[in-house]
């Protein structure tokens, strides 16, 4: 088997698949080999709408091998360390691999530990995550009979940060739909400072606040869940406030408050996986070290990262890595050839297609310094003020998405 490469991928996911398949796009004779372990390809974005019932589980789902560049070489294999200076990476099985340039795209993985009892609970009884179990979560919706519907995260950095607000959106019309809304307190406790960091997209979501009639707590660090009893467990941070105040069931233990819920909905705690935080590619934080602007390592000038793994102000979201991905293919192309670095630069672009109703969508696209930053393609739609809701944009996130990311992302095609 080929151990040496010109280009080496770690990771399979979106930030790895769109980058060997730009680069080989765009040079066909470039040796590019992609380390994956996994046998299925997922689009996770559609899960929010699998934990709402409307959209099909198996149709987020495809074979790693349909999604592979066909001039990439494939090593199905875990990555387990770096060797920057010896430009190798270790593996599981297949020895050391070396490479000319390497790009760091492996995602994140999600640590239980740093919320004790959440493992243990989730995707059971009533605690759910669509980032998990979309499948589960459409089962415990249904199930459901009134009293308090939680929705929360933890304070680690999580895959596309509005996605625990979108579940509850979609959830609490769910509720009217059933009857059971009168009998139901939706609760919203999250460790941020706001419902949105964009201006224009938090008048919006707070409108919605209000017509939904939603009890936001912010500044609630969740610390641990108890399972069996259905309490999650917080401390309160600095900017710890509410808003639309609800009456539900709470507990104090020491400096924790408790909230009793009868259905639960979060993110996973996440985490670089470890062989990225052990390694001396990581920052102080434990992620990928790059450049916000160049994607590029400050220490090892051939050895560049992106998505869900990196270690910058940017969210992570799929819709980031389609930004990310020209400024490294443009950056490796211009070093091998003339060995220059090239004038693209990142700006934070991310966007956060924010479900907000069944037949409803905010898209909430914004840089580093939160600038809404709307695509003017999106005038081709017929939408000007895509920071309100639109049913185009839900018919976007429905239909559209899904295939321009089979269709166009993953062969290395600009969207």
């Amino acid at each position: 088997m080929e151990s040496h490469f010109e280009i080496l991928v770690i990771g399979g996911g979106t930030g790895g698949i769109m980058t060997a398949a730009k680069l080989l796009q765009e040079d066909k004779s470039l040796k590019v080999g992609i380390v994956e372990p996994a046998d299925t390809h997922y689009y996770q974005p559609a899960w929010t709408l699998v934990g709402a019932g409307t959209f099909d589980y198996e149709k987020t789902a495809r074979p790693m091998k349909s999604v592979m560049p066909k001039r990439a070489t494939w090593i199905k294999d875990r990555a387990t360390g770096f060797k920057p200076e010896a430009n190798t990476v270790t593996t599981q099985s297949s020895g050391d691999l070396t490479y000319d340039y390497l790009v760091v795209a492996p995602g994140l993985v999600y640590d239980w530990s740093l919320v004790p009892g959440l493992g243990e609970a989730m995707d059971k009884d009533v605690v759910c995550s669509n980032y998990t179990d979309p499948e589960h979560t459409w089962e415990v919706l249904k199930n459901f009979k009134g009293g308090t519907a939680l929705f929360t995260q933890p304070a680690t950095p999580i895959k596309c940060g509005g996605a625990p607000q979108k579940i509850m959106y979609l959830s609490e019309s769910y509720f009217r739909k059933t009857g059971i809304r009168d009998t139901t307190n939706v609760v919203f406790a999250t460790p941020g400072t706001t419902i949105f960091g964009v201006p224009e997209v938090k008048k919006t979501l707070l409108e919605i606040v209000d017509r939904k009639d939603i009890n936001l707590r912010f500044g609630y660090k969740l610390e641990k869940v108890d399972g069996p009893n259905r309490i999650a467990w917080y401390s309160f941070m600095d900017h710890e406030r509410e808003y639309n105040h609800k009456e539900v069931r709470m507990e104090k233990d020491g400096a924790l408050t408790g909230i009793h819920f009868d259905m639960m909905h979060t993110a996973p705690p996440s985490t670089a996986p470890k062989f990225v935080q052990d390694s001396p590619l990581a920052n102080e934080g434990k992620w990928l070290d790059i450049d916000k602007h160049t994607l590029q390592s400050p220490k090892y000038p051939n050895v560049f990262g992106l998505g869900d793994v990196a270690g910058i102000p940017a969210a992570k979201t799929g819709a980031a890595i389609r930004k990310q991905v020209p400024v490294i293919v443009e950056n490796i192309r211009l070093l091998k050839s003339r060995n220059i670095m090239g004038t693209k630069s990142y700006d934070g672009y991310s966007s956060c297609p924010i479900v907000t109703d069944y037949g409803k969508m905010v898209l909430a696209e914004f840089d580093y310094d939160n600038n809404f930053t709307p695509d003017p393609k999106l005038k081709l739609m017929g939408i000007t003020d895509s920071y309100r809701e639109h049913w185009r944009l839900w018919m976007l996130k429905k239909y559209g998405l899904p295939y321009l990311y089979w269709n166009k992302m993953l062969k290395g095609k600009d969207v």
